[in-house]
């Protein structure tokens, strides 16, 4: 029996990293070098995003993930915020739709073109303003359109709907000192968040309440992260006393002890864990290692099942990690990183090797798709739904993405909200519906104007080309 514990049946024993060829990395690229323990980098299968470095302001590039090679210093980004931009994230249910916080106070939703940029944005499709300092975290809800998460170094934390541009729930006297990261779980009813004050807490975000916390999760003084993991369960990262690396798997029913607790090694970076919960593997990225250690969590002891680590020579300043749908399917490819130098991101691409060319069905369990399960004002209600799932026997096809319509409410009209579908980043076009006698009125007045317009231009092209007759006469 022991020796069955000792070496322990797992398909993931052997998940091999490596890092894509130098032609396939994105380089020349100025990474941010701001004092923030956010990964810098998001991606999804369209686009990678990168915060770099800007002069007066803040700014991200978001590259199509076929623009491999030297990337021109005069490559367009998205640069609206006017300070350094502190964390950005894909919305899950638009590939084309990112969010990012930042020093500035605010959070800008941004439409990116179906093909990428090919001049700087400016213009975000809407701001979201209500945080008094710096905004350093930004998650998308999980299962419902157009929800959006953001936490403040004000210790508050907003959800908004982007739909509409309005902050829907500020939970501003919950925390008491400096939020380190925010985490939704599998159907987005929850969240979970890891303070400077050494608390984890459990949240119901819609009824503003804390319904479980521990404190002292991890002893050290340096940042934690927390997640929580598809069973309900909570896995967090942190330092203990001695300043050792620690990972710890938590019962959010039961905080009193741990599930279980590992200790790690003595590296002072800040552990990132990325969470797969198709195959329930974490993986930790330390700010400033040069390496990925990853664990599989079964429910059997000990629980937090250590697999392996994929080393490189350089430290990495952040990571970027594809969701499932991104994956090659045919290549046995379970997770793909995108990990930030000083001046490029190299994809590593970890795979598990097999024989067969058949698709590996025990690899690839359906996984979210794109498609959102709840519309906002159902979530705001009470509703919750999870992920919509998606098979990828035969890869994942990108579909078309709806633009993201913004809503504004006019303040003045007190109907009772509960029937108003405004949230439209994939609701039919109701805005535009002429149907009011006002818009018709407005819609008679500018087909004049055009038919006036059409007149004078007909007008104007006659007399120009009897003045070129004319011309032509003279100079004959």
């Amino acid at each position: 029996d022991t020796m069955r514990r000792v070496v322990r049946q797992s398909k993931f024993r052997h998940v091999f990293g490596q890092a894509v060829k130098n032609d396939q990395c994105y380089d020349d690229i100025r990474v941010s070098r701001v004092t923030w323990d956010s990964s810098f980098c998001a991606v999804n299968p369209r686009f990678v995003a990168i915060i770099v470095d800007a002069s007066g302001g803040g700014a991200f590039l978001v590259l199509p993930l076929h623009k491999t090679g030297r990337i021109d210093k005069s490559y367009p980004t998205v640069c609206g915020h006017t300070g350094p931009v502190l964390d950005i994230d894909w919305c899950p249910h638009n590939d084309q739709v990112i969010a990012s916080g930042s020093e500035d106070c605010t959070v800008m939703v941004w439409q990116i073109p179906e093909n990428g940029l090919t001049l700087s944005l400016t213009e975000p499709v809407v701001v979201l303003e209500g945080h008094s300092k710096r905004v350093g975290i930004v998650a998308w809800h999980p299962t419902a359109r157009n929800v959006l998460l953001s936490a403040g170094c004000d210790n508050a934390i907003i959800i908004w709907n982007v739909g509409t541009g309005e902050a829907l729930i500020n939970l501003d006297d919950m925390h008491v000192d400096m939020i380190y990261n925010v985490s939704w779980n599998r159907n987005g009813s929850l969240i979970c968040t890891a303070s400077k004050d050494k608390k984890v807490r459990v949240i119901d975000p819609r009824k503003q309440e804390i319904i479980a916390e521990k404190e002292k999760t991890h002893e050290g003084a340096r940042p934690m992260r927390a997640i929580f993991l598809a069973d309900g369960n909570i896995f967090t990262t942190g330092f203990s006393r001695m300043s050792e690396r620690q990972l710890a798997l938590w019962n959010p029913k039961n905080m009193e002890e741990p599930i279980a607790l590992h200790e790690m090694d003595t590296s002072n970076g800040v552990l990132l864990p990325f969470y797969d919960p198709d195959t329930n593997i974490i993986y930790l990225c330390g700010k400033g290692d040069s390496s990925i250690r990853y664990f599989e969590i079964t429910d059997e002891s000990p629980y937090v099942h250590y697999l392996n680590t994929f080393s490189s020579k350089e430290p990495q300043r952040g990571m970027g990690f594809m969701p499932k749908r991104g994956l090659d399917v045919n290549k046995c490819e379970i997770a793909r990183f995108f990990k930030l130098h000083e001046r490029k991101c190299e994809p590593i691409i970890m795979t598990v090797p097999r024989k067969s060319d058949l698709f590996q069905d025990d690899l690839y369990p359906d996984t979210a798709g794109p498609e959102a399960a709840l519309e906002a004002e159902e979530w705001f209600e009470g509703k919750n739904a999870d992920p919509l799932l998606i098979s990828l026997k035969h890869g994942y096809i990108p579909g078309k993405n709806r633009d993201l319509k913004v809503v504004k409410k006019n303040i003045l009209d007190n109907k009772p909200a509960g029937n108003k579908k405004s949230d439209l980043i994939n609701a039919p076009k109701k805005a535009g519906d002429a149907s009011n006698p006002q818009n018709e009125a407005k819609l008679d007045e500018i087909l004049k104007e055009l038919k006036c317009i059409k007149d004078t231009i007909t007008s104007q092209d006659e007399r120009i080309s009897k003045l070129e007759q004319q011309m032509a006469k003279i100079a004959d």
